[in-house]
């Protein structure tokens, strides 16, 4: 596997294999890497004939009480998972290369309107950071496919809609959600988890599972959510939201019975946990 901390040699390897007629697949991490990133390089595989993967923790998506600092870093490690998982090319850029002109001085960038909702709500600029790093990794790669996980589904959402909105010529490829055999999301923040933290953890995939279950049952949205949120609390959780949303993320009719998303947001101790389920009830 090839790395590269600059773009502009990376770029230089992309223009050979592209003069050699060969497809470009992208996989965007934050580090810390698990089975769940490795599997989205297996998933870019199949729509591609070589795989960037890039790591950078990007500080313009973290609030100020949030844990950039303390976002565990792992890069030997996550070279040997990359390289083990067949990828071909690793960006690891440092934030000077990716903001020229400090994260202060850079190019703002806002989508509207499913930014401003669920975590958007509880992360104020979160997804400003989100869209603003994965356009430039777009422009610095240039990829004919790029893989993202349904676990954090509004992150998707937003990507999709800026690539569309910006008309980047980069196919998005969501991949499903990889669970512990517990059912746990696997996650990078799994790790801040302490004792009987982790198991507690569970509950959200349970609730997730209770709340499609009584929609299949005709329970309306609005009590599903208040009754999936007092669970979650008396569990131990703090519930940023416990919600059931349409696959775009506006809320859902009375007549709905396809594309539906259960989606909760909860804090356990120091660990904010996310995770959703996709489902229908006819």
């Amino acid at each position: 596997m090839l790395s590269f901390s600059k773009v502009a040699d990376l770029r230089r390897q992309i223009g050979d294999w592209r003069r050699a007629g060969l497809r470009v697949g992208f996989v965007p991490t934050m580090g810390n890497l698990h089975a769940g990133h490795f599997a989205l390089v297996e998933l870019a595989r199949q729509h591609a004939d070589k795989i960037v993967a890039s790591i950078f923790v990007n500080p313009t998506q973290f609030g100020p009480n949030e844990d950039y600092a303390r976002y565990p870093r792992t890069p030997d490690t996550d070279i040997d998972g990359l390289r083990g998982a067949g990828c071909d090319a690793l960006l690891l850029p440092s934030v000077e290369e990716m903001y020229p002109f400090g994260t202060m001085g850079c190019v703002q960038m806002h989508v509207p309107g499913i930014t401003d909702i669920l975590c958007g709500a509880h992360r104020p600029g979160h997804f400003n950071g989100v869209a603003q790093v994965v356009a430039r990794l777009f422009n610095m790669v240039q990829p004919d496919v790029a893989v993202f996980g349904r676990k954090d589904y509004q992150q998707l959402q937003v990507i999709r809609y800026m690539a569309t909105e910006m008309s980047f010529p980069v196919r998005i490829v969501p991949a499903p959600t990889l669970r512990e055999t517990d059912g746990l999301a696997m996650s990078s923040r799994n790790q801040y988890l302490q004792g009987e933290e982790r198991q507690t953890a569970t509950f959200i995939y349970q609730t997730l599972c209770f709340m499609r279950d009584q929609a299949a049952l005709g329970m309306p949205p609005g009590g599903i959510e208040a009754e999936a949120r007092q669970r979650l609390e008396m569990a131990g959780f703090t519930v940023d939201y416990a919600e059931i949303r349409r696959s775009d993320l506006s809320r859902p009719r009375a007549s709905d019975e396809k594309g539906l998303l259960a989606l909760i947001a909860a804090r356990l101790g120091r660990t904010r946990l996310i995770d959703n389920l996709e489902f229908d009830i006819a």
